[in-house]
This record gives structure tokens, sequence and C-alpha cells, in this order.
């Protein structure tokens, strides 16, 4: 027999806000999907559901492209609030 979770179960923060597009321009509606490194989350993590996982991951290799966020920054350069500059 399947044992009970001990968790809550992660929800899709882009389906409860009703998300049609993930824009590149906007770092803080993909903010979640990204750790303190600016590595992209897996959807286990995140709780995204797969369309809004696609979407964000789009959004971050092209905002990475257009030099809005950075790929990965060393162990050395970590920040404490990667996104204090969207606040």
């Amino acid at each position: 027999m399947a044992e009970k979770r001990k968790y809550s179960k992660k929800y899709c923060r882009y389906c409860e806000g009703k998300v049609e597009f993930i824009d590149y321009k906007d770092p803080s509606a993909y903010k979640w999907t990204l750790s303190e490194r600016y590595k992209i989350m897996p959807r286990r993590l995140t709780g995204n559901c797969k369309k809004h996982q696609v979407m964000a991951e789009r959004a971050i290799k092209r905002a990475r492209a257009a030099a809005i966020v950075p790929y990965v920054v060393s162990r050395k350069e970590v920040i404490d609030n990667p996104f204090e500059f969207l606040q």
C-alpha cells in the first residue's frame, strides 16, 4: 500500500495567477524558477506544471541571450538576494 505524503502538494504559481504568457523582459515573472546561482530549477522543486515550466525555461533562455539574466554565477560571487534590483 502506498504511503501518504508527508508534505503538501506543490501547485503551479502561474496556473494560480492565470498567466497566459511569460515574457522574457520581466524577470519578476520567472524569478521563482531560478535558483540563487541563476540555474533553472526543475519542476519537482518549483511545482510548476509542464506548460508553464516550458514557458519559463524559454523566457529564461531568451533573457540570458539578451543579457537580462546571467548564465551562471560562480560560487565566489553568489549574492544573498539575486533579485534585489527588482524590488
